[in-house]
């Protein structure tokens, strides 16, 4: 074991799914596709202003049944959710995702005004992958949404080297 990982020989069908020596900063996530849902225009151009650095692409959507039919036509790697919002709330969108099979790897970062346990609780219990509390500071959405991504992005291409290799996931 070299640094913290096994000593391996390298073959053409590995190399592609090497990560020694790879900084999670060197993880490109400039193909990835954000969702950014609010019932409020000011949070959705403010929220869309902090995520422009990143390079990433983005939609945007302004209730909860508008989302779904967003997620639904553009399968995006992540979705930003705010919780109350007309028709469905954000913990009805994050569940319908969540429990659907083809959409469940979808990360959820809801961000909600909300500050009580009980509904931290719940957004936890919907399958929401982790959240911020309104106003957002622009620090702290675009650490946890590269970090992610970044998650995202590792997990969608060892999900492609398992079925290239033939083996299924654990």
């Amino acid at each position: 074991m070299v640094g913290g990982y096994d000593e391996r020989p390298m073959t053409p069908e590995s190399e592609s799914l090497s990560l020694e020596g790879v900084e999670s900063r060197e993880i490109d996530i400039t193909g990835c596709l954000i969702l950014v849902v609010d019932d409020n225009q000011q949070n959705l151009e403010l929220l869309e202003a902090y995520l422009e650095p990143l390079g990433c692409r983005l939609l945007a959507s302004t209730d909860g049944a508008l989302a779904l039919d967003a997620v639904r036509q553009h399968r995006p790697d992540m979705v930003l959710l705010d919780v109350m919002m007309p028709r469905l709330s954000g913990f009805e969108v994050c569940k319908a995702i969540k429990g659907d099979p083809q959409f469940r790897d979808i990360v959820v970062l809801m961000v909600t005004a909300l500050h009580e346990v009980s509904d931290l609780e719940r957004a936890a219990e919907c399958g929401c992958d982790d959240f911020l509390s309104k106003p957002v500071n622009k620090v702290e959405l675009l650490t946890r949404v590269r970090s992610l991504l970044r998650v995202r992005v590792l997990k969608r291409a060892l999900a492609d080297y398992m079925r290239r290799s033939g083996d299924t996931p654990a």
